[in-house]
């Protein structure tokens, strides 16, 4: 349970780290909410990584090139997950706010990265 904890905390950590990121793309570039989205993730998984590395699960015994490579392919399958509820719900309901799309895609994705890191990047 504590896993698990520890985990919501690194993704709400993440979660900041990417809502942020999104805001400053939209607020002082030109780039919209679907570009803007791909950057923020990107800049997301790496802030999640390390926490997750050092709180969450400890690294493990692969080392750290082999563990990034695990972890990014988790992070971009479970980010493609995110994008995919991120751009429905965007396109779905063209009046949401691009925040608010984010807050219902990171929510979808969360099961299904602690899963993939759990039980593919670090060690048990």
């Amino acid at each position: 349970m504590k896993r698990v904890a520890r985990f919501v905390f690194a993704g709400g950590i993440g979660f900041l780290a990417d809502a942020a990121a999104l805001w400053l793309l939209l607020s002082v570039t030109p780039l919209g909410p679907f570009v803007a989205r791909v950057l923020s993730i990107g800049f997301a998984l790496t802030v999640t990584w390390q926490i997750n590395r050092r709180l969450t699960f400890s690294p493990s015994s692969r080392g750290i090139a082999a563990e990034g490579v695990r972890y990014g392919g988790v992070g971009i399958a479970t980010a493609v997950v995110n994008y995919a509820v991120y751009s429905t719900v965007l396109l779905a309901w063209p009046a949401t706010p691009p925040l608010a799309a984010l807050v219902v895609a990171s929510l979808v994705a969360m099961t299904f990265s602690f899963l993939g890191y759990s039980r593919l990047v670090f060690d048990r």
